[in-house]
């Protein structure tokens, strides 16, 4: 009998042990982007290759479509150490460090395979290294598709874009481009885009075929131009608080498994926005083909402007030039 007992706790205390050595270290992941996209197919991966890589030992937890919060309250999270890491546009970066939207220069790259060259570059690697002075870490740069743009109703020239609303991001450098284009830029969050573009709250959007598809933004449009105007950059970062406190080794699976991952990501786009392109052209919409005379003078203006309140923008496109 009181080998069995003996038996029993050592079974119990076992189980016990077996039980801690399962426990996983729980970090969780937010981004703005729904499941479909990309970014958040690639935050998943992450995620698994990571939980494989340490046998259970690192767990992340993905939230896409702004569950966590805008761009801007998960920026303050991470900050604090309540969210670990994220994938971001760099909107709020941007609007703290002029510096951080350079990579909105209009037609800085001609399309997604100069993009991904950009932000191997000299400039990509300061600007990211960089990010410690918001209190983060970060891991390395991914990308969406090359911007395009998506109206209600037809486009034959940029007149055509004068007075109307054109949802974007809160980009100083973004919402500029489309002020000298005498239109309306509208920052909106991307959750409540497809009400207000059906509704007409919005008459159009800057943003990617992938998305103009997935989300079906085609189904109340009139004209998609294809313009690959400016490139969509995303910076994967983690909470410089929480970072302290994940252990070395770790830390090392984490990062070699992001840089992969994110290179991944930026990798893929030039054939996603080859693939969607074609899709699109298989519906009812025109696409229309936009090239930077399109723009007239406006992009410039542009260019005039921003190289005197941000000069890494000379630097970048000292690298553009080079490519």
């Amino acid at each position: 009998m009181k080998a069995a007992r003996i038996l029993t706790a050592a079974a119990a205390l076992m189980v016990g042990l077996i039980g801690a050595e399962a426990q996983a270290e729980q970090y969780r992941l937010g981004l703005i982007t729904p499941p479909p996209h990309q970014w958040s197919k690639s935050a998943v991966t992450v995620a698994d290759r990571i939980k494989e890589a340490t046998n259970g030992r690192v767990e992340i937890l993905v939230f896409p479509s702004g569950q966590l919060g805008n761009e801007a309250q998960m920026l303050q999270q991470l900050q604090t150490g309540a969210l670990d890491f994220a994938f971001l546009t760099l909107g709020e970066f941007a609007n703290r460090d002029a510096d951080y939207g350079v990579f909105l220069a209009p037609y800085i790259v001609k399309d997604a395979a100069g993009a991904r060259q950009i932000l191997k570059g000299g400039v990509a690697q300061k600007l990211l290294g960089g990010v410690s002075k918001f209190a983060l870490k970060g891991f390395g740069w991914g990308m969406a598709g090359m911007r395009q743009i998506v109206m209600r109703g037809p486009v034959a020239s940029v007149a055509d874009l004068s007075g109307k609303k054109v949802r974007t991001v809160p980009f100083a450098q973004e919402l500029d481009f489309w002020t000298r284009l005498g239109a309306a830029p509208t920052p909106m969050p991307l959750p409540a885009l497809y009400d207000a573009f059906a509704n007409g709250q919005v008459d159009g959007m800057q943003i990617d075929f992938e998305g103009t598809w997935n989300s079906k933004y085609y189904e109340h449009a009139g004209a998609v131009l294809a313009s690959n105007h400016m490139m969509f950059p995303m910076i994967a970062v983690g909470s410089g608080r929480k970072w302290q406190t994940v252990p070395k080794e770790d830390q090392a699976v984490i990062e070699k498994i992001m840089a992969e991952e994110l290179d991944g990501i930026v990798g893929a786009y030039a054939e996603i926005d080859a693939t969607y392109l074609d899709k699109l052209k298989t519906t009812s919409v025109p696409v229309v083909n936009a090239d930077r005379a399109f723009f007239g003078g406006a992009v410039d203006l542009w260019y005039q402007s921003w190289r005197e309140k941000t000069p890494l923008l000379k630097e970048l496109e000292k690298e553009a030039a080079g490519l």
